[in-house]
């Protein structure tokens, strides 16, 4: 079975892993062109096509895959590729660009998407972390033929993952990756033993109608604290939002980033500090936050002793 590969971030990497390791042949790769990142802003290459480079595979990084599209000519290379590469199926994880109906009809098999939830919760592009926010008690991988919706496509295989108490999305975020190398493995290995007949194909099933929520895009704007939230709620978004964009709140005139919270009981206006030293209590909404982990600009993670130390101008009765 011949496929091409999709993807662009960690998570896609590792189902890449997976495949290459599993021994399917991988003739081509598309991932996202290479993004100024780090303190020098340098061009630096996505982790897929690190590890394709690695591994010797031909890379293909267009900058849309519309024909009719401002990236016209990058769509066409990219068509061109595919069809030469002669691909039974292509691998979507992650990748960033929406496919439009000619590369989903290209591969005999189609496409197969790796999305990290469970269909038809949170479609979207930010599963991980608003499952996190919303309290969900599991989640999980879902292996799905796509079409030309937002990840509306058939499943074919599902896994659920349990959210821990303390589950940050960098956290869950890489147990779902290695759950789904794992399952789209299975998926086409079971396919693969079908390869002989060009009309085979893995039981599919629809989508439910019901139960269907969107994960939209995770916006900067959203790392403020909002106090009179409940404390709950607050807490779960600061593990949704770690490791980005993070959590913050002013104080002293800077954004400090709050990275770990627990609720705890406490009344008072909201954003009200209960307590300043040993430990820091912030009235919320309903309830309080205990503050444990926090980091100035520039600065690192501390632990709340640590912060206090550094921060003599916050005091009992104080509002953020």
């Amino acid at each position: 079975m011949r496929l091409a590969f999709a993807g662009t971030p960690v998570f896609a990497r590792v189902a890449l892993e997976g495949l290459l390791k599993a021994g399917f042949e991988i003739p081509l790769v598309l991932t996202q062109p290479d993004r100024p990142a780090g303190r020098g802003m340098k061009l630096q290459a996505s982790p897929v096509k690190a590890l394709a480079l690695e591994r010797g595979l031909a890379v293909m990084q267009p900058q849309g895959l519309r024909l009719d599209g401002r990236f016209a000519d990058d769509a066409a290379a990219a068509r061109e590729a595919l069809e030469a590469a002669g691909i039974d199926l292509m691998v979507v994880a992650a990748y960033g660009l929406i496919l439009p109906p000619w590369a989903l009809a290209l591969p005999r098999w189609g496409c197969l998407n790796i999305h990290a939830s469970l269909l038809p919760r949170w479609r979207g592009a930010a599963p991980i972390h608003r499952a996190i926010e919303a309290g969900d008690a599991e989640t999980g991988v879902t292996i799905m033929q796509m079409d030309e919706g937002l990840d509306t496509g058939d499943m074919l295989m599902a896994a659920s993952e349990p959210i821990r108490a303390a589950d940050t999305t960098a956290a869950l975020h890489d147990r779902l990756a290695a759950l789904g190398g794992r399952l789209i493995v299975e998926a086409l290995q079971a396919l693969q033993a079908l390869q002989e007949d060009a009309a085979a194909a893995l039981p599919r099933r629809p989508q439910p109608t019901e139960g269907v929520s969107y994960a939209r895009k995770i916006d900067k704007r959203e790392s403020a604290i909002d106090w009179s939230q409940p404390a709950a709620v607050i807490e779960r978004r600061v593990r949704a939002f770690d490791p980005a964009p993070g959590a913050s709140f002013q104080l002293g005139g800077e954004a400090v980033k709050l990275w770990q919270a627990m609720p705890v009981e406490g009344q008072a206006a909201p954003g009200t500090c209960l307590e300043a030293g040993p430990s820091l209590r912030i009235a919320c909404g309903e309830g309080a936050l205990e503050l444990r982990q926090l980091q100035r600009p520039g600065g690192k993670r501390l632990g709340v002793r640590e912060f206090l130390a550094g921060q003599p101008t916050l005091a009992v009765g104080d509002r953020l």
